[in-house]
């Protein structure tokens, strides 16, 4: 396990801090569900491998309804029979936004469609919002060898 390099920058800069859950509170009043964005928050935290992210996402998620199931199988979603349509589409979402970099077409139609069909404007808004703020704590985070449980 390595060590923190340094606290987490946000917090070396509170107004940072102010502004990024200033963010999540707008997104918190956008009307998505409470347990979709916080599957979405994990799901990309496991991408970007951020311990302390993924703990918090995981703490988020149950306290929102999710199931042992889908917070245990968040990572293999596609084969398993524990999440519905629309968190379907916002996990697919979130997976290529957080991996803009993997594909000449990070967000291919298919994917922005059925998002598109189970969203509405507003709503992809929060969800997109939730993904870029999922990563960029990730971001961070990472750099700075955040531990889990340690805040």
């Amino acid at each position: 396990m390595s060590t923190e390099r340094m606290p987490n920058p946000a917090v070396l800069l509170p107004e940072a801090m102010d502004a990024l859950m200033a963010v999540n509170k707008a997104v918190a009043g956008a009307g998505v569900d409470g347990k979709l964005l916080a599957l979405s928050h994990l799901r990309a935290s496991q991408i970007n491998g951020c311990g302390p992210c993924v703990a918090g996402g995981v703490h988020q998620a149950r306290r929102h309804g999710a199931t042992d199931d889908q917070v245990h199988a968040v990572a293999a979603w596609r084969e398993t029979p524990w999440f519905s349509d629309e968190e379907r589409a916002a996990l697919a979402l979130t997976e290529a936004v957080t991996r803009l970099a993997d594909r000449p077409d990070p967000v291919p139609d298919q994917v922005w469609d059925m998002a598109a069909k189970h969203f509405d404007r507003k709503e992809l808004a929060a969800l997109l919002l939730t993904i870029a703020m999922a990563n960029a704590f990730n971001r961070l985070n990472a750099p700075t060898r955040q531990q889990a449980g340690s805040w």
